[in-house]
């Protein structure tokens, strides 16, 4: 078992070399190696069945050679809905719908701020014509400028 953990953390390292300077040959050896790690029989059943499970998921697991932009976690995600899963926590969830509806808007509009490094608080003042409050552009808008 720690023969195969330590083949899968040094797989996941030379994907990340990879990401840094991709090249098809170097894909194709990556693709063999992951078939060569994840058809193993290690003599364990439920070892050999995740990694029979994992290799079905080949495709999806190895997108990052087709296209190394990707990132080969989800840790962003993970952390665009920690904030939401604490609040839910604390309070107990939302009541209607329209709560709920209301919440996740609203998260989600404080998580593309924080994204594009514009204040939530002057984000709403604009939307909502706080008098005084600075203009800010619209979000598609301000999405160009922070991919530019």
């Amino acid at each position: 078992m720690d023969l195969v953990r330590t083949l899968i953390w040094w797989f996941y390292k030379d994907l990340k070399v990879y990401k840094l300077d991709p090249h098809p040959r170097r894909a194709r050896a990556l693709r063999a190696r992951f078939d060569r790690i994840f058809k193993r029989d290690t003599g364990y059943i439920l070892l050999d069945r995740l990694l029979a499970r994992l290799h079905q998921r080949k495709a999806e697991l190895l997108r990052v050679l087709d296209r190394p932009e990707i990132p080969l976690h989800t840790n962003g995600s993970e952390n665009d809905i920690r904030s939401w899963v604490t609040k839910r926590k604390i309070s107990g969830g939302t009541v209607s719908e329209a709560g709920k509806a209301a919440r996740d808007a609203m998260l989600g509009l404080l998580k593309t701020c924080a994204k594009l490094d514009v204040c939530f608080y002057r984000f709403l003042g604009d939307r909502f014509a706080v008098p005084g409050a600075p203009g800010i552009p619209s979000l598609p808008d301000l999405v160009r400028l922070a991919a530019a």
